[in-house]
């Protein structure tokens, strides 16, 4: 079957449908109701031959072919997205400065390793871009990007900020930590309930507006700090616990100088973003830069 314009609009809103988990869901994405969406749906079927997915009250769910398609479709839309960057690059001869945003102690996160990557295609690509990478506290960062300071800011931010796009790219864990001279070190886990560690001094960060006290129901932290190398060291010290990257406090609890408390219980996900002001229209190195994150990441702007 021989590829048409059509056919890329029908697979483009097959795969926003897949990506949202139904029709509903796909609705405020794609702008269209449900009886537009299915006409859609049932159009593409009838060009390709075969069911794509199962619809109705039971949910929504793949067929086999369909989710063949599913797959084959996002490889295909991946590699168009590839050809458009390059083609772009090589016409637009792009100069000038790229400011990125980047937040402390992250080198050590494998879910942050494809920055790396998306940094050598962009310099391969726009090697005559200047680049300016800065490291603030998540606030700090976040203040940046709005006062345009920054053009793209990548961190997981503490709140969402009216006039800024974010795009989700890899989640963060966190647990809850004391140190190897803290009275917890050596008790055991199945001792250890809400009621224990509030007898303790423990840890807030600035920037996360008291999620990390939350489930410990205290008014306010025992100590603020603004990075994780700071927290780092006052739960090392013994006389403090605290969340921390799971990543990064691996080298301490290795080396037996930390461990986490109740990793079944304590834990916080951050979501790591892309955030830039969607206010003003971006230059040609910023977009080709969010262009290379999407991919590597394999997210999508919203």
């Amino acid at each position: 079957m021989a590829m048409e314009q059509t056919d890329l609009k029908l697979l483009r809103i097959f795969l926003t449908i897949v990506e949202a988990g139904g029709f509903a869901a796909a609705q405020s994405e794609l702008n269209l109701s449900l009886s537009t969406i299915s006409s859609y749906v049932t159009a593409l079927e009838t060009r390709l031959g075969f069911s794509l997915c199962k619809r109705g009250r039971s949910g929504f769910s793949l067929t086999r072919e369909g989710q063949v398609v599913f797959e084959e479709a996002h490889r295909l839309f991946k590699s168009v997205s590839h050809y458009e960057t390059k083609m772009r690059s090589l016409r637009d001869k792009l100069n000038g400065t790229l400011t990125i945003g980047l937040t402390d102690n992250t080198i050590t996160d494998p879910g942050a390793r494809q920055i790396e990557k998306t940094i050598a295609r962009f310099v391969e690509q726009a090697p005559d871009v200047t680049l300016n990478v800065v490291t603030y506290p998540p606030n700090d960062l976040l203040r940046e990007v709005v006062t345009g300071a920054i053009q793209v800011g990548v961190c997981a931010f503490p709140k969402t900020v009216l006039g800024l796009s974010y795009i989700s790219l890899y989640p963060e864990m966190h647990r809850f930590y004391c140190g190897v001279d803290h009275p917890l070190y050596h008790q055991p886990d199945s001792e250890i309930d809400i009621d224990e560690i509030r007898r303790f001094r423990i840890v807030g960060r600035k920037f996360w507006l008291g999620r990390d006290l939350k489930d410990f129901a205290i008014a306010r932290p025992h100590a603020t700090v603004s990075d994780m190398e700071a927290e780092a060291r006052l739960i090392l010290s013994g006389a403090f616990l605290g969340y921390l990257p799971e990543h990064y406090a691996k080298q301490f609890v290795e080396a037996g100088r930390m461990r986490p408390i109740r990793p079944d219980q304590f834990f916080v996900e951050a979501m790591f973003q892309a955030s830039f002001d969607s206010n003003k229209q971006l230059d040609p190195v910023a977009e080709l830069f969010l262009d290379l994150l999407i991919e590597d990441f394999g997210a999508k702007r919203v």
